[in-house]
């Protein structure tokens, strides 16, 4: 039982290695997609619907776009994680991402920074 415990954790090193660094291209795609998506809709969350609650008292807007973009945030996050290992980022790298998603306009200027360097083989 020891035996076959060991066998398959010295598998998974392996498993993880092989998967890293493949279908980088993909993985970018994916990324700058959601970058783009979520940093349109916390610029639309800042700029219009915290706005139009405070000058109108609208309720509405916010609890739409804030929802969408929380919940697309959770998927942007997964797709950056899936990137970062993807194409070896640093821990300080791939948390400067993480939390450009969170600032207004940064995650557009992240994913430009990301994509270069990413395409240029470069760790983030």
């Amino acid at each position: 039982m020891a035996a076959e415990h060991t066998a398959a954790s010295s598998r998974l090193p392996r498993a993880l290695a092989r998967r890293v660094g493949r279908d980088v291209p993909t993985a970018l795609a994916r990324y700058r997609v959601m970058a783009w998506i979520v940093g349109v809709l916390l610029v639309a969350l800042i700029l219009v619907a915290v706005p139009l609650k405070y000058a109108a008292g609208l309720d509405g807007p916010v609890a739409v776009i804030g929802t969408a973009h929380g919940w697309l945030y959770a998927i942007f996050f997964l797709t950056a994680c899936d990137l970062a290992l993807r194409a070896r980022w640093t821990l300080r790298g791939t948390a400067l991402v993480l939390i450009a998603g969170t600032v207004p306009i940064l995650s557009f200027v992240a994913e430009r920074i990301a994509t270069r360097k990413t395409r240029a083989g470069e760790r983030l």
